[in-house]
């Protein structure tokens, strides 16, 4: 065929190889994708056969829809033990009926996870039978099958026991028909006023001023170590001047642009902690060991940026001396619940505003549903409540 180019003629379809013309057919079909990242994860079969759905799934996620790392890591790993479990059943990812799902989940139920050697918890079996709905829904809409058990009988799990939970309608059509375990719905429960001094007062820097940074603003602890030292110190076109509070640009999840209400006094002790920790923790780095200037906002004392595991590892560490559970979510919890009981109390005293719209705006929700979880936490706990609505842990100053 070569040769036929070179004389300046194209080859007939007779004289092209039957594997060649295959190959070009092949290649006309072929959706060109996205280079993937260095660490992207590729599932294989035991035989070393890539699992092409799988993989274009977790790209089209991954890549296209721009999710975060974890959630990519969360779907990577539901989609490995689902391949997997098929693959020692030896059934094929493509034939599978209502019933092998039925299977994969009372494996879960009997016997304990072999990564942790302890049993599923029912939220984590919920959750893996929800990603592979959603895998084999994908699958349809992205063309791997014309249709699938999976997806066409969702009204047909006569062992499901279905979970509704209050106000949640957020969920897709393949979750609301889903066959789970009866699993009732974890309210947040706020750190108390008293604990919430405590801890801060426990929790050495940068920790004390993270968790702060959380208390105030409600950040997601990855939106929380992705602040840049620029992000304080040029307000956001939206700040109002000698305001008690500045409104801060972030890159919220997903990613997509948004922002925080930032009150002045956590922003003055923010750029105190940029002029004296901060600088000094970097010039000791880079006098020993040669290590360049950062731009993260929250730098440990060996000048290296801060990573979202270690703060969260300090953060238990710490609630467990004081006596109680802290977590990074909990941080953001209380700040949903504390703010939503004062924006409560200000539309009983007349104000026209939604208490819950505020919410969700500042907590970066997609859903209100989502929100509404905050509302009724804070209606069932009157402790809680009392000590919102006394401000013992005022907003706008220095515990």
């Amino acid at each position: 065929m070569v040769e036929i180019v070179r004389k300046g003629r194209l080859p007939t379809p007779e004289e092209v190889p039957e594997a060649l013309r295959d190959a070009a057919s092949l290649a006309r079909r072929m959706t060109l994708r996205e280079p993937r990242p260095i660490g992207f994860p590729l599932l294989f079969s035991s035989d070393m056969q890539l699992i092409e759905p799988a993989v274009a799934f977790l790209h089209e996620h991954g890549i296209q829809r721009a999710h975060t790392v974890e959630t990519l890591r969360t779907y990577t790993e539901i989609l490995y033990d689902w391949f997997d479990s098929l693959e020692q059943s030896h059934i094929q990812w493509a034939e599978v009926d209502t019933s092998d799902l039925i299977a994969y989940r009372d494996r879960m139920i009997r016997g304990p996870s072999a990564h942790t050697d302890r049993p599923y918890s029912v939220r984590t079996i919920n959750h893996r039978v929800r990603g592979v709905l959603r895998f084999y829904a994908w699958a349809i809409l992205a063309g791997w099958l014309a249709s699938s058990p999976l997806s066409a009988h969702g009204q047909d799990f006569s062992l499901s026991r279905h979970f509704w939970g209050t106000g949640r309608r957020c969920l897709r059509d393949q979750e609301r028909s889903l066959f789970a375990l009866r699993q009732f719905e974890d309210l947040p429960r706020p750190l108390r006023s008293e604990q919430a001094r405590e801890l801060l007062a426990a929790l050495q820097p940068p920790y004390d001023l993270m968790a702060r940074w959380q208390l105030y603003t409600g950040l997601r602890v990855a939106e929380l170590v992705r602040l840049n030292v620029k992000d304080i110190e040029h307000p956001s076109r939206h700040s109002a001047p000698e305001s008690s509070y500045r409104v801060i640009d972030v890159i919220r999840k997903g990613p997509k642009a948004g922002c925080v209400i930032a009150p002045m006094s956590l922003l003055d002790e923010t750029a105190s902690y940029v002029a004296l920790h901060r600088k000094a923790w970097l010039q000791r780095a880079a006098r020993k060991r040669g290590a360049t200037p950062r731009s993260e906002l929250f730098v440990t004392r060996r000048g290296s940026a801060v990573r979202k595991n270690t703060y969260q590892q300090v953060l238990s560490r710490t609630g467990d001396a004081c006596g109680f559970t802290v977590t990074s979510h909990l941080l953001r919890a209380t700040f949903g619940c504390w703010m939503l009981a004062r924006l409560e109390r200000l539309a009983k005293e007349g104000a026209a505003i939604n208490p819950l719209l505020i919410v969700k705006v500042l907590m970066a929700h997609e859903h209100i549903d989502t929100t509404d979880r905050y509302l009724r936490a804070v209606a069932i706990d009157t402790t809680v409540l009392a000590d919102v609505l006394d401000t013992l842990v005022p907003m706008d100053s220095r515990v």
